[in-house]
């Protein structure tokens, strides 16, 4: 299946690759080509085709069929297509064997996410997070890289080839690099230690989600600062920390970068540091695009994340954002189980979190986030000062 995608935009162009699987049926492989879509137009990519493929599983060498793969080899000479990028992570030696099959640089999903982490790199700290994570995705794929110059005819067996000793200097310089990022990070991470305890004395609630559901706009609303807003998938990757007042009760609110399905193990490994801000609040604001098809499943998915950091225990506000956009579609396009009242029901029933429902562009129903924030912020501000209910009753 090969589906074109209409465009007038001149910048460099690919095409997306995917496998609809008894796992992955097809109509989940769209939207994750959708998504994927919307990664490569953040690193300024123009995806102008999905070639889609039904198999039962990948296959080991080339991951989708040579059938496929001489269809998409055509489709890229004729309208002179820069690169090719899959939507699953792909293994080394079928980067390889596809990459001398089409000519063209190959991706996959990892990669692209990796690059835009990259991109929006700004502080010291995001740098070396984003490096550390590069290079453990490049040592996983210097195996093969250098094996057809370590094919030497005749000579002792013993005998290494020049590319198997240029392959063992290469990984021992990346295992070299990740060793330094990790003992810069150490460093860091003991920096952000102690800034953390300078904040004790206050409330910390942060703002979690899906990436592109609208964190940085409730930030900038609650905070009243030019928190970075941008339509944009990752607009956001290093914590942001603002001191809020609410009825008199200061607390430290921290916008936090966010999440998405198939996130790079070796990110979620060396974000850890900035994870902490998530696992050391008292209170999570978790942000949820009501109007996304896939709301539940993203939700699901900062859930699981949550719990694989060990932060699924604190007391959580589920923030349904965008509104707004859900009252602009039309009534067909809405799919059935959007229904807020029902939504309301089954996650403060399931999770027994508070659940609100908001514009963050409109500022609709901000009044009643705040009331039920202000309420989940007074409780944890009496244990830090036991005094403070007497005080203000006298």
């Amino acid at each position: 299946m090969t589906e074109y995608i209409e465009t007038s935009q001149k910048q460099e162009t690919a095409v997306l690759v995917s496998l609809a699987t008894p796992k992955q049926p097809i109509e989940k492989a769209k939207e994750y080509l959708a998504e994927l879509s919307l990664l490569c137009y953040t690193l300024n990519i123009n995806p102008i085709a999905n070639f889609l493929q039904h198999l039962q599983k990948p296959q080991p060498k080339t991951f989708i069929g040579k059938g496929k793969l001489e269809e998409i080899k055509a489709f890229i000479q004729a309208n002179n297509v820069d690169k090719v990028i899959f939507d699953d992570e792909l293994t080394p030696s079928q980067s390889r064997n596809i990459e001398i099959l089409l000519d063209r640089p190959i991706l996959d999903r990892n990669a692209v996410i990796l690059a835009i982490f990259a991109m929006r790199a700004k502080t010291t700290q995001a740098k070396v997070q984003v490096e550390l994570a590069q290079y453990q995705y490049l040592l996983s794929r210097l195996t093969r890289m250098w094996t057809h110059l370590s094919r030497q005819k005749g000579g002792i067996s013993a005998m290494r080839g020049p590319g198997e000793k240029e392959l063992e200097t290469d990984r021992r310089i990346i295992q070299d690099k990740i060793s330094l990022l990790r003992k810069k990070l150490q460093t860091i991470d003991k920096q952000n230690i102690t800034q953390r305890k300078t904040r004790q004395d206050l409330v910390r609630v942060a703002l979690v989600g899906y990436t592109n559901v609208g964190k940085s706009t409730l930030m900038h609303l609650l905070s009243k600062t030019d928190a970075y807003v941008e339509d944009k998938l990752f607009a956001t990757i290093t914590s942001t920390v603002r001191r809020v007042v609410l009825n008199n009760i200061p607390f430290l609110l921290t916008d936090t970068v966010g999440f998405i399905r198939k996130l790079p193990h070796s990110l979620i490994e060396s974000f850890k540091s900035t994870l902490d801000e998530i696992r050391e609040a008292d209170i999570l604001l978790h942000v949820i695009d009501v109007s996304h098809p896939a709301c539940e499943e993203h939700l699901e998915v900062v859930h699981k994340t949550l719990q694989e950091i060990g932060a699924e225990h604190i007391t959580t506000i589920l923030v349904f954002n965008k509104i707004d956009q859900l009252e602009q579609q039309d009534a067909n396009e809405v799919n059935p189980f959007i229904n807020l009242e029902v939504l309301r029901s089954k996650h403060a029933n399931q999770y027994g979190h508070d659940v609100v429902f908001i514009s963050a562009k409109d500022q609709e129903n901000i009044t009643e986030l705040k009331e039920i924030l202000y309420q989940r912020v007074l409780e944890k501000y009496v244990l830090i000062y036991p005094n403070y209910l007497k005080s203000d009753s006298q």
